[in-house]
């Protein structure tokens, strides 16, 4: 398979090249150039398979003329260590639990699928440094997946103040071969500084660089695995006509693997991007022109995103046909105050506990839901990694889970840094000396 950027302005790379570099040399994204359509015999006999089973035959598709299966089907394997169980909410809506993972988080499945593709196609050569930029939930996975792979140290920048405290101590406690780094600055400027780092050519000749955001055709192409298994346990549930999905969206990595999925054959009626007050894409399906802009501070904050990278690969996925995407998707945006409200009522009336990712997902959802329609909604993170605010909304208690207690015990160690790329490129030049 080789893989193209969505600038169209650099050589198409192999598996390796895309995956170890992360992003194209023109700044672009890398895409495959071929999505393989799965056989309908796959589909038909979906709700019989395993979760594993399922990711298996999902990533020969997308990764088999690559890696040998063997080896690919240890590396799925060993990322789905857990579940990610479809939980029937109200009478036609699901909840799609993303959190049983290591950091309870959604990106476990990327973050861990990656760490090990890169560790089978650069063991034993020089060091990889992977940089990440976190709004919240990124940082913990990547950090948590990566931790302690020989050969690979990972930066974690992330904005001052404006992650959650459990967030924050999932990946600054972890030390080994984690460092954390804290802009002062918000998500776009933590995201600007990785991709400049990517594209300067002083750092890249002292450096093996990559980064583990969901620019990284190894952290977004996995996150399809679970929507085939969601449908998969409809269909258990004699529930066969194509849901509808809703996906709380950040920084687009998600839904656009949801969109592969489709692309590979899986029946979807259609999408739904949920969003909170950065209501770049939401504006963009309205006028068919892409404005970003400096990210807003809201309570769902893993989707402060004011510019998100994948919009680029959906764009191109949808030939730039802004009317082709509003075929596919709709969006809606939800404010503090409705978030904090919907995990009250969602809590009252169905004793189902939300996130404040999730209780987008889920108001958007119930909201757009037609007569007859079956929907799904993504709940991307535990609550309590949002401890406060779910407290807060529901007037009670939220359960601390032993792992989260646990990374609440460490110490917190990170590099204060100004959103400046040369102090950051200094850094990172002297840091790995």
């Amino acid at each position: 398979m080789r893989y193209y950027s969505t600038n169209g302005k650099a050589a198409t790379a192999d598996l390796r090249t895309a995956v170890t570099k992360g992003l194209a040399p023109d700044r672009g994204l890398y895409m495959p150039q071929s999505i393989a359509k799965l056989p309908e015999s796959f589909f038909d006999g979906m709700a019989d398979l395993s979760f594993r089973e399922i990711a298996c035959t999902v990533a020969d598709a997308f990764f088999g003329e690559d890696i040998a299966p063997e080896q690919l089907h240890r590396i799925v394997n060993d990322t789905l260590s857990f579940d990610c169980p479809l939980v029937q909410v109200e009478d036609r809506i699901w909840s799609l639990e993303l959190f049983h993972g290591p950091t309870l988080a959604f990106k476990d499945v990327g973050a861990r699928f990656m760490a090990r593709m890169l560790q089978h196609f650069t063991g034993g050569g020089r060091r990889i440094n992977v940089l990440v930029a976190t709004s919240g939930d990124t940082g913990s996975a990547v950090a948590n997946g990566f931790l302690g792979v020989e050969g690979i140290h990972v930066y974690v920048l992330y904005p001052k103040g404006r992650v959650s405290p459990v967030q924050e101590c999932q990946f600054t406690t972890l030390g080994q071969n984690i460092t954390a780094i804290e802009i002062d600055g918000v998500f776009d400027d933590c995201q600007a500084l990785v991709k400049s780092a990517f594209l300067d050519t002083e750092l890249n000749s002292a450096l093996v660089l990559t980064s583990a955001n969901s620019i990284n055709v190894a952290r977004f192409l996995p996150q399809s695995f679970y929507y085939f298994n969601a449908c998969a346990r409809l269909r258990e549930q004699g529930i066969s006509e194509p849901p509808v999905i809703c996906v709380p969206s950040g920084n687009f990595g998600n839904i656009c693997s949801a969109l592969f999925a489709k692309r590979m054959g899986l029946e979807v009626k259609r999408f739904i991007a949920a969003c909170n007050a950065n209501s770049v894409f939401p504006e963009f399906l309205a006028s068919g022109s892409y404005s970003p802009r400096p990210s807003i501070a809201t309570l769902a904050n893993a989707m402060d995103v004011g510019d998100p990278s994948n919009f680029a690969r959906i764009w191109d996925l949808y030939g730039k046909d802004a009317d082709a995407i509003r075929a596919d998707i709709s969006s809606a945006c939800v404010s503090d105050s409705e978030i904090l409200g919907t995990i009250a009522s969602c809590y009252r009336s169905d004793g189902y506990l939300l996130d404040p990712h999730g209780a987008c997902g889920f108001k958007v959802l119930k909201e757009s839901l037609r007569e007859g329609e079956t929907g799904i909604f993504c709940e991307t993170a535990h609550p309590a990694k949002f401890k406060e605010t779910v407290e807060k909304a529901i007037g009670g208690s939220v359960s601390m889970p032993e792992r989260l207690a646990a990374f609440m015990k460490g110490e917190k160690r990170s590099v204060p840094l100004p959103r400046d790329f040369g102090a950051f490129k200094d850094f990172l030049l002297n840091d790995d000396k």
